[in-house]
């Protein structure tokens, strides 16, 4: 009997709409949901913030506005948002703002894709309105862990190595290049030695000419 309990509590939260890990507020008359799109999030791989909007229904029993949203499924998406609304992600020191594309298939449902390069926790801000109601909201989508985790059996990391070999091919095509151009300074300095030796050849050809003409003369 404990087992098939345990069995339920496990199967139970991936069946309805709140997806694990994302994260529920409230603006106004709305419920809002953020959370990535592929679970676990890691580090150098394209993925998508899922931004969720629909009416929140009213809760007399709870106070907060959170928790109201929270104790709710995503349902009567609102559509049309997606000139209204923007995020911004954050990373430290460094943003970006992005905009939505809804889902044609699920109304209400917007994605705002990424590739999020380092690992950590990251801090979008939804802005702009939701019809009416102005939105100036700081959500935290689940912390991206480091794709170094769950490779296998080796971590490799692909990009870096081919930066690396890239570079290294550049170094070697420079000292060919400057290679290259010693050999030409050192042509260049030779047929410029040797077409001095040839000027002052005809030169010494016309000086005996001369001397060859006015002996004769004489």
């Amino acid at each position: 009997m404990k087992l098939n309990i345990l069995f339920i509590l496990l199967v139970i939260p991936g069946s309805f709409g709140i997806a694990y890990g994302h994260t529920v507020d409230a603006v106004g008359d709305y419920r809002v949901e953020i959370g990535w799109m592929n679970e676990p999030v890691v580090s150098g791989e394209t993925n998508a913030i899922e931004f969720y909007v629909s009416t929140l229904n009213s809760c007399p029993e709870i106070s907060e506005p959170t928790k109201c949203a929270e104790s709710q499924e995503f349902q009567n998406g609102i559509e049309g948002l997606k000139k209204t609304v923007k995020m911004q992600l954050i990373y430290k020191d460094e943003s970006i703002t992005l905009p939505l594309s809804p889902d044609h298939d699920i109304p209400g449902k917007y994605y705002a894709f990424v590739n999020p390069t380092v690992s950590g926790f990251y801090q979008a801000n939804m802005l702009g309105s939701i019809n009416d109601t102005p939105i100036s909201l700081s959500m935290h989508p689940p912390k991206v862990a480091e794709r170094a985790y769950i490779e296998f059996p080796e971590p490799s990391d692909i990009t870096v190595q081919q930066m690396i070999d890239g570079h290294t091919a550049l170094i070697e095509d420079i000292g060919d290049l400057k290679d290259s151009v010693n050999n030409l300074e050192d042509s260049k300095q030779q047929m410029d030695m040797g077409y001095a030796g040839i000027g002052v050849g005809f030169i010494g050809i016309a000086i005996a000419i001369v001397a060859l003409v006015k002996s004769k003369k004489n």
